[in-house]
Order: C-alpha cells, then structure tokens, then sequence
C-alpha cells in the first residue's frame, strides 16, 4: 500500500506550475473520437484517470500516442464495442464515451460509470437528453444500452445545470441532424474548452459558456490540434496551500478569471496576494478573518476546493460555515480533520468551524480526490507528521503532486508500506 508522508510546518517558496486541467482532458479524449483522423491534445495532465481513459480507448480499437504532454488519438480503425465494468467503472469520466459513441455510431452499450463516493451521481439528465435526441435507453442492472434509428436535434432544458450531461449531450448532438439547443447548460470552462475542441473539428456550436448552448448538426468531423486549458482546481489547491504556508509562493499558468470565486474569498479573510495575468503570487500572513462560503455552479465557489478550504478555515479567527449544495457526501474529510485537532461541527449540509486551532500530525484517510486534496493541505500546516492512506484518490486527479510541493520546500514523500 502507497502512502503520502508529510512532515509540516515547513514554508513553500518558489513557483508551482498548474498542469492541464483533468475536468476538460478527461471530456477532451473520447470527444476526439468523433473524427476519423489525427486529434492532437496537448497539455494533458500526467494522471491515472488519463491512463484509465486510454485503456478505455485501447479495448475500443482507437490509435493512441503520448509523447510528453501531447496525446494523438485516431480513430479511424475504432471498433463500436461493448465497455466492460472494469474499465469504466475506474473512473465517472467514462460515461463521456456514451455520448461520443452514441453520435458516432447511433449505439452505444456501457456499464454504469465509477468514480469518488461523493454522493449520489445519477446519470438521468444524460439519458434524458440522449432520448430527446431521438434514442432508446434500455438497462439490466447497471448496464446501459443506448440506441437510435436517428439522432434528431430537440430542445433539452437541464433540470440541473449538469457538466456532464451539458457535454454529453454536445457530442451526442453534433452529428444529429437539425439543431439542438441545450436549456440551463452548465457554464464551466472545461465546458467552453470541449466545445473549442469540437468546433476546430468542424462543428457547428456557439453559446459555450452561457446557459444556452446552440449545435447544429454535420455529417462529418476531421482532425485538429487542441489545448487542455489550465486546472482551475489544481491552481486553487495550491493557492490554498500558500495562504496556509507560502512564502512568495508562485502559482504560474492559470487564467485567473476561472478561479474569481475562491481569489475574492481569499481576499476577504484578509490573504496577501499578487494577481498576474496568468499567475497568483501568495504569502501566508498568519492571521485570517472567518468567513462563509456556500457551494455554487460555476461561476459560484467550486465544490470541488471546499474540502481543502476547510483545511484553512481551520487558521481562521472565530466561526466559519461552510454549506453544501452539490454533493451530499462532500464532508468526508471532517473526521479526520477533526482526529487532527479541529473544531468542526456539521449538522445537515453545513460545517462549522471554530479557529484557529492548532492542528496535530496523524493518520488520516484521502476518502475521495478532493478530501485528499485537503489531507495535503492539513499535512502541510499541521505540526509532526501526517501520514495519508488511500492515496490514489489523489494521484487520479493531480499530476507530480509530489514532485511539485517538494519543489517548493514542502517535506513529503511516497512510500510503500
């Protein structure tokens, strides 16, 4: 079993650079699918739920190269095959290759996908989407089979404004025939970077990034040269980590406009930050106001960097809250926190936290991707050492974690026990 060791209070100096954002990579790769002919993606991060996707696309018969930070899939030979449960369950990207095979071939056949335990994860509003698209969805347990004569464009609103489904429903749609128009779409910029994607490709999509997002149908999609954008969750971790012990700490290659949510709420519990145009810089100042937060949609404050902002509302004089609203199970991190020396108290979908308080070197437990994230954090600040199992929640979603906060000063390490 690989465990992360980590020994705190030490300052992170020096400059971290933000890797490919994984929420848009992992969309990015079966949406290349679509065309019979080379798609290069560049910047795509170095993570397991890559190496899980491209086993997907190996079973299925799809060309695949990666070279340094480059993959090129071509899947001219592909063959439209039915997804085993052990591939798809390894990560709940998977369920985007429900989308691009249903446009491609009109069927698709898939078992339910995996991924972190985060709550209930229903894939409703993408096999609503898909059967307005005109196709048949048929189950046994948790295997899906999805099919269509033809794929007509329609009307779809979101009773959710869903990442998945918005994009999922993008490839199903940009070989139907007609226009589709997708009503209360998620507006995230992962979205805006699959729909860039399938537009040099040849499709016909405007609206990415609004609530409505139009798609007018093509017989055909060709190849092209693309670019994953930059973690907006990656760079956020980071600068967490700095407001908890950077020292001019550099998080470079960002766009900060993706990330205005957490740099206000920086900005409120009193950080000091220097914002560039594709950088932050941060120092730890040692004494921060409490604040809330409640978790929104994008552009709201991500779900996604709760978990590890807890970590720093535990240095917060006084009482924050933070509440909720995507995921039920999003508070799995509190335990620990706790077994570490935080005041936390939780009752329904908010968490209460009383600081600062002094947190103590354990044992702990990263329960999904983004609570390991937070394990980290509290790793980093906390007194003695910390020592995280299930690590490879962690490692599916950052790529050279390691690497990375050793290169600032952080004392960590990877260790087989």
């Amino acid at each position: 079993m690989k465990v992360l060791e980590i020994i705190g209070e030490e300052e992170l100096s020096g400059s971290i650079r933000v890797s490919g954002a994984k929420n848009s990579a992992v969309a990015l790769i079966p949406a290349a699918i679509l065309a019979d002919d080379d798609v290069t993606i560049c910047n795509i991060p170095d993570i397991t739920d890559i190496d899980s996707l491209t086993e997907i696309l190996k079973f299925l018969n799809v060309s695949v190269k990666r070279a340094s930070e480059s993959i090129i899939v071509n899947a001219k030979s592909m063959k439209n095959q039915s997804i085993p449960e052990e591939l798809s369950k390894k990560l709940r990207a998977s369920y985007y290759f429900m989308g691009a095979l249903l446009g491609k071939y009109k069927e698709v056949t898939m078992f339910f996908p995996g991924g972190c335990s985060i709550g209930e994860r229903p894939i409703d509003l993408h096999l609503k989407g898909f059967e307005a698209l005109g196709a048949t969805v048929t189950s046994e347990k948790n295997k899906y089979t999805v099919s269509a004569s033809e794929l007509k464009g329609a009307n779809i609103y979101l009773d959710i404004a869903s990442v998945g489904a918005t994009i999922n429903i993008m490839l199903a749609a940009v070989k139907a025939k007609g226009t589709t128009q997708i009503e209360n779409a998620a507006k995230e910029p992962e979205i805006v970077n699959v729909a860039t994607l399938l537009n040099n490709m040849g499709a016909k999509i405007t609206g990415a990034g609004t609530s409505t997002i139009k798609i007018v149908g093509v017989e055909e999609l060709h190849g092209c040269f693309h670019e994953v954008i930059p973690d907006r969750i990656e760079a956020g971790t980071y600068l967490i980590m700095g407001a908890l012990c950077g020292k001019n700490l550099k998080i470079d290659n960002i766009i900060p406009e993706h990330i205005d949510a957490l740099i206000s709420k920086l900005q409120e519990i009193g950080a000091d930050l220097d914002i560039g145009a594709d950088y932050v810089i941060i120092n730890s100042v040692g004494s921060y106001k409490s604040t809330n937060i409640k978790t929104m949609v994008y552009p709201g404050f991500p779900t996604d960097l709760q978990q590890p902002f807890t970590v720093l509302l535990t240095q917060c004089s006084g009482k924050s809250k933070i509440t909720e609203t995507i995921w039920e199970n999003r508070f799995m991190h509190l335990p620990y926190l706790q077994a570490m020396g935080a005041e936390i108290s939780l009752k329904g979908q908010t968490a209460t936290i009383l600081g600062p308080t002094e947190l103590i070197g354990t044992r702990v437990k990263a329960t999904d991707l983004r609570a390991g994230a937070a394990m980290v954090a509290a790793g980093l600040v906390a007194s003695g050492k910390t020592t995280i199992t299930n690590i490879e929640h962690i490692l599916r979603g950052y790529e050279d974690i390691v690497e990375k906060l050793k290169g600032v000063g952080a004392k960590i390490e990877s260790k087989e026990i």
